[in-house]
Order: structure tokens, then C-alpha cells, then sequence
């Protein structure tokens, strides 16, 4: 028979461990329904890992000072390269919850699958994405923007995978209206995990929401009235933008890391001589070159225009979209 001591010593131990599971008892993340493992706290507060910038600034923004957030992705790394250290992929098996987007990092997608698959929060799942190397013209291309839908619209599955090997375009963060309801999805997920500050998730997410939804609106006031549409980036980043403003994205390359074959420089090339390209886009963390040479050869300048995969040397998610519209603006004769 068990002493009243024993019962109590049980009775604290179990206490302790359904606190230290409690975001993975709540369901948090896209394996089997009610699954649990084991997801940790820092001093009480939830244990968030996000694997690239964009969402670990999400993250901040809903988390607050009731979670705790890490970045897997330093900044200044091109996180399609990212490369984690043994250390690194064991840990997330004590994480709360990982915020990843699938098909952007395969090391991070990796560990999820062997460390996390039962808190994992993938943002994709959370809209409507666009089919890869799709995401030009407007919304009646790809789906409404910032409508929640399976994550991987009509165009989803592996079977005809872009460089990141799902055949969906990851790059969903450079749609605001988009990334607006991630932010909500995310603080639905917090506050059912960790009731305790749900209220403090929700109005932290709300208000994300709001500031995401007024980035939108200047977005489409700023680029209304252009003189072209026509986009030329050194890859094929910005569809999401494209697509929810209207403009036409001509990618001079889908894979960063990859050059360009010599037909493909030519096609892009004729077709910014026949639009009448002044400005060729190229990007942070990717080589300008092969940016740089097609410009001159089209008589065009090139400018900078941040695909926001790593932090901004200034400022942040808000701040860099903010000046990629002064940058198309003025690349695009936007009045």
C-alpha cells in the first residue's frame, strides 16, 4: 500500500510533467491528432523555435514576453543553405513549438519530421499558397490572397517540385495579407496551448493583424498606378507580391544558388527590352552578377529589392516591405 508521502511525491511529479507538456498535450503542431511529446518551458513561459527571420519576428510579435523565442537562422545566412548541428536538431526535442515553413530549409523540415512532428507549426498550412513559379499577374491566378485553404492550393504535392522540392512557392511572408493570418493562426495556437495568457497571445496577435493589414493597404495604394508592371528579379522570390498587387514577375533564375542557363538569360532578356525594363531587381544574401550584366545589356539600372529571408541590417519586417515599396515605386513609375 502506498505511504501519504509516496502519494504526494507521485501527486508533484506528475504535476511538474503535465506542466512541461502543456503545449504539446494541447495539440500544438501538424502531427496525429491529441499526439504529445516533449515540449518545454524557460522559466515557465513557452520554448518557441522559428527557423528563419520572418517568422521568428512573427513569433516575437505573438509571443510576447509569455514565450521565449530562438532563431535557427542567423542573420546574414541564406537560409535555404541552412545547415544545423547535431546539438541543434536534438534540441528542438525539449522545443514547445517550431514555426517552419516546409519546402524552405530541408534541414529544418529533417528535424521536424525525426524531433518535432508533434509541434510543428507549419505556416503554409495556414493559407491559401500559390503554385511555384506561378505567382504573377493577379489574385485570380493563384487564389485569393490571405484565404485559409489547405496550405498547398490546387497546385499541391511533390510530384513536380520547385528547387525547394514541394511544388508550392514557400515565400508567403512578402504577402501581408497572407502573413496576417498566420499571425492570427499562431495566436489561436498559443492561447489554446497556454491558457493561462491566451488573452495576452490573442491581443498580441490581433494587433499584429492590424499593423500587417495596414502594410497591405499602402502596398496596394503605393503601386495602383504604375507605368509598367514588369518585375525582373534575379529569382523568382517575389510571386506572393506580385500576385497581390498585380505586377508581373520575370525571374531570372528559380534557384538562388543555380546560374541561369544562357536560353533562359535571353528570354528574360527579350523581355525586358520588349517592356521596356529601366530596373533590374537584385536581392540580399544572392549574388548581383548575372543581375548586373543583364541590366547592361538591356541598358537598365539594378536596385535592391529585399526577399526578407534574413533580418534587415536596419529595422524589420515592416521597415524592409515598407522600402521595397519606395524601391518598386520608383523602379515601376508608380504615382
Amino acid at each position: 500500500m502506498m505511504s501519504d508521502s509516496s502519494r504526494r511525491i507521485r501527486m508533484r511529479v506528475t504535476g511538474l510533467l503535465a506542466g512541461a507538456t502543456l503545449l504539446t498535450a494541447a495539440g500544438c503542431g501538424t502531427g496525429a491528432e491529441g499526439s504529445t511529446g516533449s515540449g518545454g518551458t524557460e522559466g515557465g513561459r513557452p520554448e518557441i523555435t522559428a527557423a528563419m527571420y520572418p517568422l521568428q519576428w512573427l513569433a516575437e510579435q505573438v509571443g510576447g514576453s509569455d514565450a521565449t523565442v530562438t532563431g535557427l537562422t542567423k542573420p546574414g545566412v541564406e537560409p535555404h543553405d541552412l545547415e544545423l548541428s547535431p546539438q541543434v536538431v536534438a534540441g528542438l526535442e525539449s522545443t514547445s513549438l517550431v514555426v517552419y515553413i516546409k519546402g524552405v530549409q530541408p534541414a529544418v523540415d529533417e528535424a521536424v519530421e525525426q524531433h518535432a512532428a508533434d509541434r510543428g507549426f507549419d505556416a503554409a498550412t495556414m493559407v491559401t499558397t500559390l503554385p511555384a513559379g506561378q505567382g504573377q499577374g493577379h489574385e485570380e491566378e493563384g487564389g485569393h490572397a490571405g484565404e485559409p485553404g489547405d496550405g498547398h492550393g490546387d497546385e499541391a504535392g511533390d510530384e513536380h517540385g520547385d528547387e525547394h522540392g514541394v511544388s508550392y512557392d514557400p515565400h508567403l511572408w512578402l504577402d501581408p495579407s497572407r502573413f496576417a493570418t498566420v499571425a492570427t493562426k499562431l495566436g489561436e495556437k498559443l492561447a489554446a496551448a497556454d491558457p493561462a495568457h491566451a488573452q495576452g497571445y490573442k491581443d498580441r496577435a490581433a494587433k499584429l493583424s492590424a499593423d500587417l493589414t495596414a502594410l497591405d493597404k499602402e502596398l496596394a495604394s503605393g503601386l495602383a498606378n504604375c507605368g509598367s508592371d514588369a518585375m525582373v528579379t534575379s529569382h523568382e522570390a517575389f510571386g506572393y507580391l506580385a500576385n497581390r498587387y498585380g505586377l508581373h514577375q520575370i525571374g531570372i533564375s528559380v534557384d538562388p544558388d543555380a546560374e541561369p542557363s544562357p536560353a533562359r538569360l535571353a528570354e528574360v532578356s527579350e523581355v525586358a527590352k520588349r517592356e521596356k525594363v529601366t530596373t533590374i531587381f537584385t536581392e540580399t544574401l544572392v549574388s548581383p552578377k548575372v543581375a548586373e550584366v543583364l541590366a547592361q545589356e538591356v541598358g537598365a539600372t539594378t536596385a535592391v529589392l529585399d526577399p526578407i529571408e534574413s533580418q534587415p541590417a536596419t529595422g524589420d519586417y515592416l521597415s524592409a516591405m515598407r522600402q521595397n515599396l519606395t524601391t518598386l515605386k520608383a523602379a515601376l513609375s508608380c504615382s
